[in-house]
């Protein structure tokens, strides 16, 4: 198993494979990025390509290797992960013999879903339940090969028939695990979908994580739409209807049109778009961005023509800014949503995709038919509200081009429209600063400039050099951490029994778990932080100053016998204070 393990961390570089989903800049000899998996306008994420490991001094906290980054990213299992890792780079997973109790649970959901997906795609082809549905299906214009590429079936209007057919293999427990029946007040349990077109909704792996269930009728008093609740595998904020179809033609167009719902799928896919997915649900979210990233930077949104979908638009642009992408709009004039265009005018609906508008674009123009009045007040609506959107941009050419547009429109000066961003800015940024924890905000300034320290020390060319150059005056008795007097303590004894300092064999001598603390300390110099500009020899110091008050405390707090010779200890180390303290005002 650990032998697998390293042959991916070897053959995986993970500067360039993290690179390949976010944007990262190389700083010395490590690399640093926003963080993916919170939201900040600092780079707090560190990438140590000699090392192999990442690390986020944000909100985070949290790191680990090349493994631990696509569990985080995917939000899958170690193992998930691992086979993944090993498919992408050719490497054969053997004496794999991990108990991950979790993956064999998910696993088992895969199984019941796929047993599921057949189950309902043979009652509506092969059985005379079906046909209601495949009617209805007709009369949407979908023809047979679009209708089994995505696995469509249909459900009975049967309160146990799947639930009786799924119990020939699983246990009650686990079918119940998996979100496809219920269980009512009174203890019974019959099938969630009942008489319903069913959608298998898969994940970028093609491995059926839920269901999405239609009713035949509009008018029905039940919701129109039902999906999987939240499981070990379907979560909605994560899945992408049709993702597992759509990604390579994503990949080879760069460009994602990203739609409300499957029929908006399905009707463009048979005309010939391929690139194509629904967000199920009301607004496009950061996690279905990070996956998207994987195959391209550009976004086409092209949501339903009403509120929802325009409100769907706006609430997306902020995280999609955030992850670097190019985001358009594709608006349909001549229909409610993009099913009903393509069905409608498949020639007319192709040349609208391929001609977008940018989203900023989107927004003014929706804002002047809202506000139409040509007078001060409409005005001061259309301004705060674009400003709002134009602040999220971060490319400047970009920001400036539509701060000239707005003042244009609004025939006022640029001057004003970036005094009001200005304003918009301050706002924001006051917002942010009470609703976010700064980084090591818990942590006193002693300990920060310890760790501060190690890094450099450890990130030197020569970690020995510069322990003789800068920690002269320094003794492991001065570090406050009892963790990072351990680290110091084995790098002086490795120290003593090597020449040469060598990063991967003193790693080895460490115990397991220094590590995680070790892989932080390693990375935290690559950082912005307030010490960057401030000379070694001064942070030195003050760690002395900081030892020696910490030491002078504890003997005035100790009811020593011997005063003569607490008062002499008193006044060496007073004297060796002033002396301190006098070098760092110096320095």
């Amino acid at each position: 198993m650990e032998g697998t393990i390293q042959e991916i961390k070897n053959k995986v570089d993970i500067a360039t494979f993290i690179g390949s989903f976010i944007s990262i800049k190389k700083t010395g000899r490590n690399y640093k990025a926003l963080c993916p998996f919170h939201q900040e306008k600092t780079p707090s994420f560190v990438i140590s390509p000699d090392r192999q490991i990442w690390h986020c001094f944000g909100a985070c906290q949290d790191g680990g290797d090349v493994i631990k980054f696509l569990m985080k990213w995917e939000n899958i299992s170690f193992i998930e992960a691992l086979r993944e890792l090993a498919d992408k780079f050719g490497i054969r997973l053997k004496d794999v013999r991990f108990e991950d109790q979790e993956w064999k649970r998910k696993e088992k959901i895969m199984r019941i879903n796929k047993l599921t997906t057949d189950y309902y795609e043979y009652i509506l082809h092969e059985t005379k339940y079906g046909n209601t549905a495949q009617e209805y299906l007709r009369k949407r214009g979908l023809n047979e090969k679009v209708i089994k590429t995505f696995h469509l079936g249909y459900a009975p209007s049967s309160w146990h028939s799947l639930l009786k057919f799924l119990q020939k293999k699983f246990t009650l427990e686990d079918i119940l695990t998996s979100g496809l029946v219920i269980t009512s007040e009174k203890g019974t349990v019959y099938d969630r979908f009942r008489g319903r077109l069913i959608f298998p909704i898969k994940d970028a792996r093609s491995n059926v994580i839920g269901f999405s269930g239609r009713l035949l009728e509009d008018k029905a008093k039940e919701a129109k739409y039902i999906n999987t609740p939240e499981t070990l595998l379907y979560h909605k904020r994560e899945s992408l209807y049709a993702i597992d179809i759509a990604k390579d033609q994503i990949k080879k167009q760069n460009n994602v049109y990203i739609v409300e719902g499957e029929f908006d799928v399905l009707s463009p896919f048979q005309i010939g778009i391929g690139n194509i997915v629904a967000i199920k649900g009301s607004a496009l979210t950061r996690e279905q961005l990070m996956l998207l990233k994987r195959y391209t930077n550009k976004i086409t949104l092209a949501l339903d023509s009403d509120v929802a979908g325009e409100e769907a638009m706006k609430k997306g642009i902020e995280e999609a800014e955030d992850l670097e992408f190019d985001v358009d709009v594709v608006v349909f004039d001549y229909a409610k949503d993009p099913d009903e265009a393509a069905r409608r005018d498949p020639t007319l609906f192709k040349k609208g995709i391929k001609d977008p508008i940018p989203f900023y674009d989107f927004i003014i123009q929706i804002l002047v038919k809202k506000f139409p009045q040509d007078n001060p007040y409409n005005k001061k609506q259309i301004a705060n509200t674009a400003v709002f959107f134009i602040t999220k941009i971060k490319n400047p050419i970009v920001k400036s081009h539509y701060v000239k547009k707005l003042a244009t429109l609004l025939d006022v000066s640029e001057s004003s429209i970036e005094s009001l961003l200005r304003l918009t800015n301050r706002k924001k940024e006051r917002k942010f600063i009470l609703s976010s924890q700064p980084k090591y905000s818990h942590m006193r300034r002693e300990d920060i400039i310890q760790k501060y320290l190690l890094s450099l020390l450890f990130q030197s060319a020569n970690p020995y050099k510069f322990v003789d150059e800068y920690f002269k005056l320094f003794s492991i008795e001065d570090f406050s951490l009892p963790s990072l007097k351990k680290l110091y303590h084995y790098f002086t004894d490795f120290r003593k029994s090597n020449k040469e300092f060598h990063l991967d064999y003193f790693i080895k001598t460490i115990p397991q778990e220094l590590h995680p603390v070790f892989d932080e300390i390693y990375l935290m110099a690559s950082l912005d932080n307030e010490f960057k500009n401030e000379k070694i020899e001064k942070l030195i110091y003050e760690i002395k100053r900081y030892s020696l008050k910490y030491r002078i405390a504890q003997i005035l707090s100790s009811e020593s016998s011997e005063k003569k010779e607490t008062e002499n200890s008193l006044r060496l180390m007073g004297k060796e204070l002033t002396r301190v303290e006098k070098m760092i005002v110096a320095l």
